[in-house]
């Protein structure tokens, strides 16, 4: 049987030339193909030494490194299974994911030892390390140690590579099973679809704990044999100080919305770009026009989920599956992509006709497994015909271009990253005082979208919104934390008693513009 294993593929893309630079650092350091080869398999006998069961989950919560990268790709290339987690995440957080996945092994910063190797030993957790983004930490001293050279393990398509956890609409994150197949199958689509060619060179500004930054800008990125300009964090003028030695970028709206904010960004600073890609959260299409108006660069706009990798794209060039579909469409993510079936039905379950608004359902060999431990849950989101619900609502225009009006799960896009509302309203209900609460999306000019929080306290109780604010920060994720807190005597509520969140975003939807309270 030939090795499935993505790593076996990513290792066979590296160029002839292993001493050729593959990473360069914003703090001057230079990565070579063969230091990725030898640190991953040094890593990777590291896990081998500790005897884990196969499937073995390694969960990472460490502050973006090349290093931190060398972990994912050692984790595949060993056969285990790679559980990424924002490094936003809080101590409650912390404990329900690794609660849920049981992971043998759990990595995390130097300075959050304490808290995490606490809870992850009170899991049955058998090894904890750390690992900083200065290269120091227990991983690397006792990696040191180990050899060099390792045997790619041998791993199947359905094997599984990687849980990533999206927050769940009833307040329960869901971990989303992605296997070795789903993964490669839609990196090798999209080298083609893209028209990744020897030479590119892509700029990395994106976290690596979720897919947009770690599965899709990586993985195009090492199965070309291209190297990475890395940025461990987004800084717009750095960005522009390097983007001449650069084709390819990746970024959230919220990351084209700021490089629009500097001055010196123009037609000459991205004459050596091929492609600007968005995705993770709607593009304005002031946003999308004002881009091509600076720089000459439309960009391309795609679709993609934690369950699926990528779905949708506007093409990079003129595809003949379709007549008239050469142009990428600014409000628009495009078409589904080679492998790809995508269909919109309405709530009878028919498949609806261009122009009509539904339901947005997808099947294809990138489509996750299922989610972790939640069998009940796969059930439900899966259809008989085997479509999975993506929870986002849209339709498709007569030439087959894919628009996401909304989506039907509550959810808030907030620079890139998937806050819902049921999981803060969770926390914010158990707070003193609090009777019921109510978090909705509102437009803002940096993030997108941001939330509010609604608050109707206890009888005869004082609540002082920024005192909610600041427990949340304690709670939560920052990105999870709503922007604005407004104490309020009731919620309104239809005729069931179910709260009316479309009146509530209708009347709270210029309070980031204003900064006035309705």
């Amino acid at each position: 049987m030939k090795n499935q294993n993505l790593f076996a593929a990513l290792r066979r893309a590296f160029p002839t030339d292993l001493d050729s630079v593959a990473i360069e650092t914003d703090s001057g350091l230079h990565y070579s193909w063969r230091d990725l080869d030898r640190a991953t398999a040094m890593m990777a006998n590291l896990l081998l030494s500790l005897k884990l069961a196969p499937g073995s989950r390694i969960a990472v919560q460490v502050e973006k490194s090349v290093e931190a990268l060398m972990l994912y790709l050692a984790t595949l290339r060993a056969g285990y299974v790679f559980l990424p987690l924002n490094t936003a995440y809080q101590s409650a957080e912390i404990e329900y994911f690794i609660g849920n996945a049981e992971p043998a092994v759990v990595v995390c910063a130097p300075k959050n030892f304490g808290w995490v190797s606490k809870i992850a030993f009170k899991a049955g957790t058998g090894c904890v390390f750390t690992l900083s983004d200065d290269r120091t930490g227990s991983l690397l001293e006792r990696a040191v140690h180990c050899s060099d050279q390792h045997a790619i393990a041998t791993r199947g398509a359905d094997d599984l590579a990687a849980i990533l956890y999206t927050s769940g609409t009833t307040g329960r994150s869901k971990g989303a099973m992605l296997s070795h197949g789903n993964m490669l199958s839609n990196a090798l689509m999209l080298k083609d679809y893209w028209g990744w060619t020897a030479g590119d060179v892509l700029m990395h500004v994106l976290p690596i704990f979720h897919v947009h930054g770690l599965f899709v800008a990586v993985h195009g990125a090492l199965l070309n044999g291209s190297k990475m300009i890395w940025l461990a964090k987004f800084d717009p003028q750095q960005v522009l100080q390097k983007l001449p030695g650069a084709t390819v970028f990746m970024g959230v709206p919220t990351l084209y919305v700021r490089l629009l904010a500097e001055p010196g960004l123009n037609r000459e600073v991205a004459a050596n770009m091929r492609l600007f890609i968005a995705g993770s959260a709607p593009l304005l299409i002031e946003t999308f026009n004002e881009w091509v108006a600076r720089t000459g660069h439309t960009i391309l706009e795609r679709y993609g989920m934690s369950e699926t990798v990528m779905l949708t794209s506007n093409p990079y060039v003129a595809d003949a599956r379709y007549s008239n579909q050469s142009e990428r469409r600014g409000g628009t993510v495009g078409f589904p992509l080679p492998g790809v079936s995508l269909r919109v039905q309405g709530e009878d379950g028919q498949t609806l006709a261009a122009g009509e608004v539904g339901g947005i359902q997808v099947k294809g060999p990138n489509v996750f497994v299922g989610y972790w431990q939640m069998p009940e849950k796969t059930r439900e989101e899966f259809t008989d015909d085997g479509y999975f619900k993506t929870g986002d609502v849209g339709r498709t225009d007569p030439d087959g271009y894919v628009t996401i009006v909304g989506r039907s799960k509550d959810l808030i896009i907030s620079g890139g990253y998937n806050v819902y509302p049921a999981e803060i309203e969770g926390y914010i209900n158990t707070l003193l005082g609090v009777a019921e609460s109510a978090v909705v999306g509102v437009p803002d000019t940096d993030f997108g979208e941001v939330g509010v929080a609604l608050v109707v306290p206890k009888p005869g109780a004082s609540v002082e919104p920024a005192n909610i604010l600041l427990k949340l920060k304690t709670m939560l994720a920052n990105f999870k934390v709503p922007k604005r807190c407004f104490v309020v005597a009731e919620l309104p509520r239809n005729t069931m008693g179910k709260v009316q969140k479309n009146s509530l975003r209708d009347e709270y939807q210029h309070v980031m513009a204003t900064g006035v309270r309705p």
